[in-house]
């Protein structure tokens, strides 16, 4: 099994029983610096209105940017934990799949600056999100 897919089956461990599996998200790709993934736009990301909910648009950023920040620290020593993330919803989406890819901007000792673009099956962007995350020690 290669580095990539090892890291995809782990991650798919950490995802279950959570949010992340309830809403139907997948990551779809590591890589150096980005991790990739998709949500699906049905009746459990959908607000009443019938288009995407921003929230779950925001979940599926701050999901790709905490999995991307967590596989760049050494886990047994450190944690990461979000500190900030903002998004700028762009267009609407009523169905399909939209497609994720957080890209890390600065990763430094004690922050972690992630930017995720999300956007839907045409391409088009749907939303833009940047995250802080604080990289601490754990508690022994």
């Amino acid at each position: 099994m290669d580095k990539n897919n090892s890291t995809l089956a782990l991650v798919k461990e950490w995802n279950k029983n959570t949010m992340v599996e309830h809403l139907g998200i997948e990551v779809t790709e590591v890589g150096e610096g980005f991790l990739s993934g998709k949500m699906p736009v049905d009746f459990r990301t959908h607000q009443p209105m019938g288009l995407l909910h921003g929230g779950a648009s925001v979940v599926l950023a701050e999901t790709l940017a905490s999995i991307g920040a967590a596989l760049q620290v050494d886990l047994s020593t450190k944690a990461c934990v979000g500190l900030e993330i903002n998004a700028n919803h762009i267009r609407g989406v009523k169905e399909g799949w939209v497609y994720g890819k957080a890209t890390v901007l600065h990763n430094g000792r004690s922050t972690q600056v992630w930017e995720t673009k999300i956007t839907n099956e045409a391409g088009d962007l749907v939303c833009i999100s940047r995250m802080t995350v604080a990289v601490i020690d754990k508690k022994g």
